[in-house]
This record gives structure tokens, C-alpha cells and sequence, in this order.
């Protein structure tokens, strides 16, 4: 079991989301003596007597005006059994958006439902895109089952509504009231036929996939860094993987074969690098790399189209007649896209990039699988894309010398096409000598 939990929570507006973090925060003991005071206080002028828990969590004067949560909210705490980073994101439709940034790094989903409302379309929508996501486990967290009292039949009606919505993914569904206590921390009197654990036991022992990266290790170049004395290395995060002096990479798109000869860190020289390591490699050959090529122990899939699932997040519709920018890993490209979406939509689209991306399906590596799409009019972010697979399969040519990499190395270096095509000349007469 990992140490540390990454969890969202998703749910439609006044499922009692703020509640239920606010009181998991406060009975965990995560938040500061004068967080207590304040929200004591404001509960009091309020006219409660009871600490009103959603205050811990609605902190943007605009959500206490609207009584809803609107932005992601990053909370950190820790139980003797382990740590949590918990995204806490909007429920309301026009803020879905907030709710796809919040899930994309989640191991886990905590998806509240009003036991009297059921579920409802904004809880298909929100588990819809944390299963395309990759998300594999779910907690239902039924609410307010003091308002029903605490009734097993109608805790049971709601579970079979939810049951066709996670597929094949785990999923625990807890009876709570995050009002009253029941079940968030210990587990309650008021649930005899409920055998299951409260939402904290189950938060601290949940089984999360160990490693959800597949392939091997991937290394998206950011930079290419050079110095006086022949230093030449190239920066990056490794996303996926590990890597050792002597091992053989393969550069992508060009398929270029060459060996890692050192891994320089901040600190020094490093005998290993892994996920997520920010790290300089070097490697044995004067091979052409540069910013955005991706650097990969296994194969990875080289095409210019290919099918994802995309999350629309601009007001403006998806015009297919209009490119996008789209940005992958260190790489951005132009891109046209076909199929028709509007805000908070979510669908299936093809995209045709002007230039090669090397990638592998979201299924098996989030990194590589992922994708923005910027609006290149106004810079801002349009959509959020997982691909699915490969349209078009280019078959990259595999050089296992550095002979093809040094004449494209000489050109790339020079100044201006009359430079370029006298280094080529030149790095030819050297390898046909």
C-alpha cells in the first residue's frame, strides 16, 4: 500500500461536499487552531451553534456569496497510516472543467450523492471524466442518511443507480452523514446492517495501482543545454520509467538509437534516474535531439492522427474549421480537429497534427497520453485530451550509428542554407572517409 493517497471529490451542488471535507479536515486534525476560531466564530454571527464545517473548505469570498465551490482547492493532511493530497473540486455544471483539472492527477474519486436526490446527471458527468481519466477507484459516498433515517432500502437504491456508471473500476459505497458525523471518521450506531468501514478507514487502507505508467521509461526533452567545454545534455522530467548510464534509448520521432553515457542532477552525477526526477542526460553519440522529442526505453506510437477523448472547456464551441494549438509533453504543434463540442462537453474527436507526436495511449501512461488544445487566438486553454489510439501508424526509420544524426547535428547548427548544406557536405566526406 502507498503512503500517499491522491483523492478528488466530485459530486452536484449541495450534495454536502464542503461538509463532509470540512469535517473529515477538522476530526483528522487538519486544520490550525485559529482555522477553528474563525470558523467558530463566523458560525456563531451565522446564528448556529454547531461548528458549520463547510466553512473550513469555502474559502473564495464568491463561493460563501453563492454557497457553492467554484475553484480546485489542494488540501494536505496525514493519519498515523498515511498522507492525503485531497483536490477538492466544484460541483456546479459550469465549473466541470475545474473538476477534470482536479481528477487528472487523482489515484482516487470520492463522489458525493444526496441520498434523497439520487443520482443525478452532474454525478454520470463527473464519473464519466474520472473514468476516461484513468481513475480505477471510487468511493460512493452517500449523504445525508439522517435525513431518510438512515434507511438501508433507499442507501441500497441509490448503489444500484451508481452501479453501471464505474464500469469495471472498484468501488466502495459508504452511508454517511457528514452533517451529523455518522461513518466519516467512526464508524455509527445508526447503520447496524452496514459491515463496512467509516470513510477514513477506508481512505487510509484503499489498494491504489502501484505504478500506472506502462512501457518502460519515457523522457520528454525540454531543453538542450550546452556549454564552452562541450557539454551537451538534454534537460528534462523523466515521467515514466528509469534509466541508467549504458542503457540504450531510442529517440522519438526520428527512431535514432544511441546510449545514455551520464545522468547529471543538481547535486552531481546520479547512478539511476526515475520518475519524477529532474535530471540532464548525456548520451554516447552526436545524435539531433532537441525540445520535444521524447526520449523512451520501449516503443511508443509515431503518427500525425489519432482518436482521443477530449473534455471542451471554452465557451467558444469546437469550430473544425479553425487549428488549434496543441500541446504535448515539451512539443506544441498545430492541429486540426474534427467533430463538434461545446463547454463542459465531453467527447470523442480525431486529430491531425502538422508534425509527428510520439505518444502512447492514455490507458498506459498519463504523461505521454495527454494532451491541451489552446486557442491560438486568445492563449487560453480549450479542451483537455486523452488519446485513445493511433488513426495513422508512422513507422520511424531506426538508425543504430549516429552517422544520420551528425549530418542532421551539422545542419541544425548552422546559421543560414548556405552554412547547412556545406556541414552536411562536410560531416559527409567524414563518414564516407
Amino acid at each position: 500500500m502507498s503512503d500517499l493517497l491522491r483523492l478528488c471529490t466530485a459530486g452536484s451542488v449541495d450534495d454536502g461536499k464542503s461538509t463532509l471535507v470540512g469535517r473529515l479536515l477538522y476530526e483528522s486534525r487538519a486544520v490550525y487552531e485559529d482555522q477553528i476560531h474563525a470558523v467558530s466564530r463566523a458560525t456563531r454571527q451565522g446564528g448556529a451553534d454547531a461548528i458549520d464545517f463547510s466553512l473550513f473548505t469555502d474559502g473564495l469570498r464568491a463561493e460563501r456569496e453563492q454557497g457553492i465551490t467554484i475553484d480546485v482547492a489542494y488540501r494536505y493532511f496525514a493519519t498515523s497510516r498515511r498522507k492525503f493530497i485531497l483536490a477538492d473540486t466544484p460541483g456546479h455544471e459550469q465549473y466541470t472543467r475545474n473538476m477534470a483539472t482536479g481528477a487528472s492527477t487523482a489515484d482516487l474519486a470520492m463522489l458525493l450523492v444526496d441520498v434523497q436526490q439520487g443520482v443525478r446527471e452532474q454525478t454520470r458527468r463527473h464519473a464519466r471524466i474520472a473514468r476516461l481519466l484513468g481513475i480505477t477507484s471510487f468511493v460512493l459516498a452517500v449523504n445525508k442518511m439522517d435525513l431518510v433515517g438512515f434507511d438501508r432500502d433507499t442507501f441500497d437504491a441509490v448503489c444500484r443507480e451508481f452501479a453501471d456508471l464505474a464500469g469495471d473500476a472498484l468501488v466502495r459505497a459508504i452511508p454517511l452523514s457528514a452533517l451529523c458525523g455518522d461513518n466519516v471518521i467512526a464508524r455509527s450506531q445508526r447503520t447496524p446492517w452496514y459491515d463496512g468501514p467509516s470513510l477514513l478507514e477506508h481512505l487510509e487502507t484503499a489498494e491504489i495501482a502501484a505504478d500506472r505508467p506502462q512501457g518502460g521509461f519515457r523522457f520528454p526533452v525540454q531543453i538542450v543545454l550546452r556549454s564552452d567545454g562541450g557539454f551537451r545534455g538534454y534537460a528534462g522530467q523523466v515521467v515514466s520509467g528509469s534509466i541508467r548510464p549504458g542503457d540504450e534509448v531510442t529517440v522519438w520521432p526520428s527512431g535514432i538509437r544511441t546510449r545514455v553515457r551520464r545522468i547529471t542532477t543538481w547535486d552531481g552525477d546520479a547512478a539511476v534516474a526515475f520518475a519524477p526526477m529532474s535530471v540532464a542526460l548525456e548520451v554516447d553519440a552526436d545524435v539531433d535531439i532537441g525540445r520535444g522529442d521524447l526520449l523512451s526505453t520501449g516503443a511508443v506510437h509515431v503518427s500525425r492522427r489519432f482518436t482521443a477523448e477530449v473534455v471542451w472547456m471554452d465557451e467558444r464551441p469546437l469550430d473544425p474549421r479553425r487549428p488549434y494549438l496543441l500541446k504535448h509533453t515539451s512539443r506544441t504543434v498545430t492541429a486540426d480537429v474534427e467533430g463538434r463540442l461545446e463547454l463542459n462537453e465531453i467527447g470523442s474527436v480525431t486529430l491531425t497534427t502538422s508534425r509527428p507526436l510520439a505518444f502512447d495511449p492514455y490507458a498506459r501512461n498519463r504523461a505521454t497520453g495527454s494532451f491541451v488544445l489552446i486557442d491560438p487566438a486568445t492563449g487560453f486553454t480549450s479542451a483537455a485530451g486523452m488519446i485513445v489510439r493511433p488513426e495513422t501508424e508512422q513507422v520511424a526509420p531506426t538508425f543504430s550509428t549516429g552517422a544520420a544524426g551528425r549530418i542532421a547535428l551539422a545542419a541544425r547548427a548552422a546559421h543560414s542554407d548556405g552554412e547547412a548544406i556545406d556541414a552536411v557536405r562536410r560531416a559527409l566526406e567524414e563518414i564516407l572517409t
